[in-house]
């Protein structure tokens, strides 16, 4: 490997390595990583190299993998699910509709589908309606659960109430998500709340603006209540809008309430009311279905935008299909493990508690995710997860990220982010010159808000550049 070119980017402590004799690329890496280790920050690192096999620092050691965790779900959901899974709403009763009417109760079977809107629950409806239906006898009872978990253990209380943490449900609307803006006013400093009143929702603003961001402590806080609402308080440093995604608090009661809207919407009455039931009744009539999209096209989501829903929506299903029980974050973390292990995966060291990685009681060690990323490498059933993952300075999270913007590794790292305060990990694959894909994993722990503001690049970056050039 030449680094020559390389210095300009890194220290001038690099020089001696560019002036080294012939080494090996093990030697190599051992050099650069003497140079560019963090200091206060602890790190791991595997990479693929040939003909030495693997370059490998702390591979060992557990860490917080953050989304990396989702590289595991990928392949369990896959191995586990197919790539043509989908989840199925549907909407079911013990009569037909006749004479614009079901003499009876309606079930609305609400499946755990991690991308369903409204929008599609109103299709739905329509489909009824194309089919005459104007009145329902009976109460319309959405099935689904109400015992189960909302989120999983280790999750950060403070991350709640935003949209990467909703909870995550049976019920499943709109990713559980409502979205705001909060702007400044040129009158005075109180803040104007904006966001679509027809959601079932309650949010209010007392949040002032510090345009000239001169206030000391100036922070916006955001309390919630179980019944879906929130209150703005505090200040926010800035003269800039501010958007907003804030997570449902009641999944089950927002569902009650999209559905009661809908219904009045389609002109559809109901002698009853609208009801939740964990019970999934027997021997009724399929009316109406909506079918997510395929697995495949779900993880390719998950992977690119590190969507935390579909994560622990499919391990919850993992958990599911597995045990054929309510799945749950409890079953799911087993089931991945059993089905991971299965395929010669060794997770005897680590601890797994979500689907997602938001839970800082997940444990991972470099090596078990390399051994993840080899799977994907060499097996087909996996071979399609590379092109799903991040393209750096090109697709999902590694589209904007610092230092991947730009040669030498735009369009040449597929990889998945795994990012929380203090954890900076990346995982993924090299793209050589003769389109050999190259496993590495590098995990950053311990990571400083405050040295992240003056390091020069990331330390990632940094490495990854040295491996490439």
């Amino acid at each position: 490997m030449g680094i020559c070119s390389f210095t300009p980017r890194i220290f001038s402590t690099l020089l001696a390595v560019c002036l080294a004799p012939s080494i090996s690329a093990n030697e190599y890496l051992t050099n650069m990583m003497a140079a560019i280790a963090p200091e206060t920050s602890q790190t791991a690192v595997i990479v693929g190299t040939e003909p030495d096999g693997a370059f490998r620092v702390n591979d060992q050691q557990l860490f917080t993998p953050a989304s990396t965790m989702k590289l595991l779900t990928a392949v369990a959901a896959t191995q586990a699910l197919g790539e043509n899974y989908t989840f199925k709403t549907q909407i079911d009763s013990y009569v037909s509709i006749a004479n614009n009417r079901i003499e009876g109760d309606l079930f609305i079977r609400f499946d755990g589908d991690p991308t369903l809107s409204s929008r599609d629950l109103n299709r739905l409806l329509k489909q009824l309606k194309s089919q005459g239906l104007e009145h329902i006898d009976g109460n319309v009872y959405l099935v689904g659960n109400q015992q189960e978990a909302l989120k999983a253990p280790g999750w950060v209380w403070d991350d709640l109430g935003i949209c990467y943490a909703a909870p995550v449900s049976r019920y499943v609307i709109n990713h559980n998500c409502i979205n705001a803006k909060l702007e400044p006013r040129l009158a005075d400093d109180l803040g104007k709340l904006t966001y679509d009143k027809s959601q079932p929702v309650t949010i209010t603003s007392t949040a002032v603006f510090d345009k000239t961001a001169t206030r000391e402590f100036c922070e916006l806080e955001l309390d919630r209540s179980d019944d879906n609402q929130f209150s703005l308080s505090g200040c926010f440093p800035s003269k800039k809008p501010l958007k907003l995604a804030i997570a449902i608090s009641d999944p089950a009661l927002y569902a009650q309430n999209i559905i009661s809207g809908l219904l009045e919407l389609n002109e559809i009455s109901i002698k009853g009311e609208v009801l939740l039931t964990n019970k999934r009744p027997a021997n009724t009539l399929l009316i109406a279905e909506h079918q997510s999209k395929p697995l495949n096209t779900l993880v390719g989501a998950m992977l690119l935008h590190s969507d935390n829903l579909i994560a622990d929506s499919l391990l919850k299903r993992m958990g599911q299909v597995k045990f054929g029980v309510a799945g749950s974050f409890t079953n799911g973390s087993k089931a991945m493990i059993s089905i991971l292990t299965k395929l010669g995966i060794n997770l005897e060291s680590a601890n797994i508690v979500d689907g997602s990685g938001l839970s800082r009681y997940n444990l991972l060690s470099a090596n078990q995710l390399y051994q993840v990323l080899q799977l994907i490498k060499s097996d087909k059933r996996f071979n399609h997860l590379v092109e799903l993952l991040p393209i750096a300075g090109e697709t999902g999270t590694l589209q904007y990220r610092k230092g991947y913007r730009s040669a030498p590794l735009k369009g040449h790292i597929f990889a998945k982010t795994g990012s929380m305060l203090g954890a900076v990990n990346l995982a993924g694959f090299i793209k050589g010159k003769d389109f050999d894909y190259r496993p590495f994993v590098i995990l950053e722990n311990g990571h400083s808000p405050a040295v992240k503001q003056k390091e020069i690049a990331p330390f990632s970056v940094l490495l990854l550049q040295a491996i490439i050039e």
